[in-house]
């Protein structure tokens, strides 16, 4: 299997003869990718049908289960995922080359959680390159949704914490002609955000247009995976959300102070369960090849977000199914003053 998308920014071309990640890599694009025919990708990722180790003789120890030369760095079991990487990142391109050798422990949890062991295949193959080698142009990862009100309205980031409702937003949007550009996880500069491709989560029976019925991939808190409607590959915000949930029985909108917006969506980025193994990822490769800071500043790129962006705070109620043309119907054209 070849082919290319982008994400977080960057053209990663994909190369994999492992068939059984390969069909978890296509799940994993969700759609978003076309055949392999650019020359010149920024990330190159060589999927080996082989399970004989990457040779480290010679190699320094640059931790446990890491190993260092110029410019390489080679991971065994990366992020407890089964597949061991290597690293090459010399300008222009990143490439990584990896190998499925799963320890006994991975094996056997890959067998009984197969959510679990696709998600992190998914990241270590997908997600986190894509993710670090953007950081290198000075993007940071969000945990953020970003999308229009409806098919020409404005075009919102919505900062919050996992489960308050970002997604559910976002996908109500879709059903509506709206485009999106994340409803999880994106990169920005401060300025605009780039999508990272995962699939759209949607509560489960919901299909990916709204009717009911979707048979997507099970994921946790009752929801499934549905490919994306309307998806672009970057956008800039014009209006930032601060979202949280309440007990009151209707949603309440009021203007949100920029250094409560930069909080929620620095703590909402370091809270991110997808975003938990990225941390250590980032900062062994950054040590090991000497590449860009060990952390991302995701908290300087949310305050410059904060400050240069209108800012509102909606707290939403105990009724489900609240869409953002119905919280803000003054979006689509009116000014919002912080």
């Amino acid at each position: 299997m070849r082919a290319v998308l982008c994400s977080a920014g960057e053209r990663i071309e994909l190369a994999c003869s492992h068939r059984r990640l390969a069909r978890v890599l296509v799940e994993g694009m969700a759609g978003q990718f076309s055949p392999a025919d650019d020359p010149r990708p920024d990330v190159r990722v060589t999927v080996q049908d082989s399970t004989a180790p990457f040779e480290t003789a010679g190699w320094d120890i640059l931790t446990r289960d890491a190993w260092r030369r110029p410019e390489q760095v080679m991971l065994r079991n990366a992020c407890s995922s089964g597949l061991d990487l290597l690293v090459t990142a010399r300008q222009p391109a990143l490439d990584i080359v990896a190998r499925w050798r799963p320890p006994v422990p991975e094996r056997s949890a890959a067998a009984v959680l197969r959510a679990r062991s696709r998600l992190l295949i998914r990241a270590v193959l997908l997600q986190y390159p894509a993710l670090w080698w953007s950081q290198q142009r000075g993007r940071v990862p969000l945990h953020a949704s970003v999308c229009t009100i409806g098919a020409a309205g404005r075009t919102v980031l919505i900062a919050g914490p996992g489960g308050v409702g970002k997604s559910s937003l976002v996908n109500a949007e879709l059903a509506s002609g709206a485009h999106a550009t994340s409803d999880n996880l994106c990169v920005s500069d401060g300025r605009t955000a780039w999508g990272l491709v995962e699939p759209r989560r949607v509560p489960a029976g919901q299909a990916q247009d709204g009717r009911r019925g979707s048979r997507g991939r099970r994921m946790p808190h009752g929801r499934r995976e549905a490919p994306w409607l309307n998806r672009v590959d970057e956008q800039v915000p014009d209006l930032l959300l601060m979202l949280s949930r309440g007990n009151a029985a209707a949603a309440t909108v009021t203007a949100g102070r920029p250094d409560d917006a930069a909080r929620s969506l620095t703590a909402g980025t370091y809270m991110a369960g997808e975003l938990r193994r990225y941390w250590a990822f980032a900062a062994t490769l950054a040590l090991g090849t000497g590449l860009g800071s060990i952390q991302p500043e995701v908290e300087r790129v949310a305050r410059r977000l904060s400050a240069d962006l209108p800012c509102l705070e909606i707290v939403l109620g105990d009724r489900p199914g609240v869409t953002l043309g119905e919280l803000l119907p003054a979006a689509a054209g009116t000014e919002v003053n912080a």
